[in-house]
C-alpha cells in the first residue's frame, strides 16, 4: 500500500523575555530548537504568522549558535528579544543572526547580549514629558506619525523619563508594520537604539511592565539585559 509522508512535528518552546521581578510580563518568543522541520524561507514565515508572537526564532545550528528570526510579516537580520531569549534556552556564549556576530553573558539574573545600535530596524524614537503621557497613548494606525522613510516599519517608539538621574524610562513601542502586533510588549532592538542616542546606561519599563536593561559600551557595542521564563512547549 502507498503511503502519503507526512510532515514532521514541531515542537515551539515559548518564553517570556524580559521578564518584571516578579516573572510577571515580558514579550513572547517562540524558539524551534530544530530548523530542519521548516528548511525555507515561506515555511518559516508562514510558521511564525500562524504562531503571531512577536518574533519566532529558527535554530539552524545549535553549537555555533546560528539562527534565524521571523516576525509574523517578514525575516529580520536582527532583534533583540529574540537573541535574548534563544542565549537562555540554548545556554549559549554567542548567538549568529544574520546581522552578525552576538556574544553572551549571564550574571545568574540576567541573560546580556552585545550588539550594535545599527543593527535594529530603524523606529521613530518620541520622548513624551512624562511616564503618564506614555500610558495614556493609543495605538496609532501602521505607519501614522513615524518619520519620513522609515516604512515598512512606521514604528514608534514613545518613551520619557521616569527618574532621569537614575536613568529610570517608561516606555511603549507601536511597531506599525500592520501584522497584528499593534504594541510590542518589550523591544530589545528599540531599547539598543535608544541608548546609542542617549549614550548612558538605562533601565526601562515597557509595556504593562516589562523590565529591560542596557549599557552602553566601547566601540559602539550596547549590552542589553533581561530575564527570561520558560512559558511552556508548543506542537505543530
Amino acid at each position: 500500500m502507498n503511503t502519503v509522508p507526512t510532515a514532521a512535528a514541531t515542537d515551539i518552546d515559548v518564553l517570556r523575555v524580559f521578564c518584571a521581578a516578579d516573572g510577571r510580563h515580558g514579550n513572547a518568543l517562540g524558539v524551534v530548537r530544530d530548523a530542519r522541520t521548516h528548511p525555507d524561507e515561506a515555511s518559516r514565515q508562514a510558521l511564525a504568522k500562524e504562531l503571531g508572537f512577536s518574533e519566532t526564532v529558527f535554530v539552524d545550528d545549535p553549537e555555533r549558535g546560528i539562527v534565524d528570526i521571523y516576525t509574523p510579516g517578514l525575516r529580520l537580520p536582527f532583534a533583540g528579544h529574540p537573541l535574548v531569549g534563544a542565549a537562555w534556552l540554548l545556554d549559549l556564549e554567542v548567538v549568529m543572526p544574520p546581522a552578525g556576530e552576538v556574544w553572551v553573558r549571564d550574571d545568574g539574573e540576567f541573560t546580556w547580549i552585545e550588539a550594535r545600535a545599527e543593527w535594529a530596524p530603524p523606529r521613530t524614537l518620541r520622548r513624551y514629558g512624562s511616564a503618564a503621557e506614555v500610558d495614556a497613548l493609543d495605538v496609532p494606525e501602521p505607519g501614522v506619525g513615524a518619520s519620513p522613510g522609515r516604512s515598512p516599519w512606521g514604528g514608534i517608539y514613545a518613551w520619557a523619563w521616569e527618574e532621569e538621574a537614575a536613568g529610570r524610562v517608561r516606555a511603549r513601542a507601536f511597531p506599525g508594520r500592520g501584522d497584528g502586533i499593534d504594541e510590542d510588549e518589550a523591544t530589545g532592538a528599540a531599547a539598543l537604539l535608544l541608548t546609542a542616542e542617549l549614550g548612558r546606561a538605562l533601565n526601562i519599563t515597557q509595556g504593562r511592565g516589562s523590565q529591560l536593561l542596557t549599557a552602553p559600551g566601547p566601540d559602539g557595542i550596547v549590552e542589553l539585559g533581561g530575564r527570561v521564563r520558560l512559558e511552556g512547549t508548543l506542537t505543530r
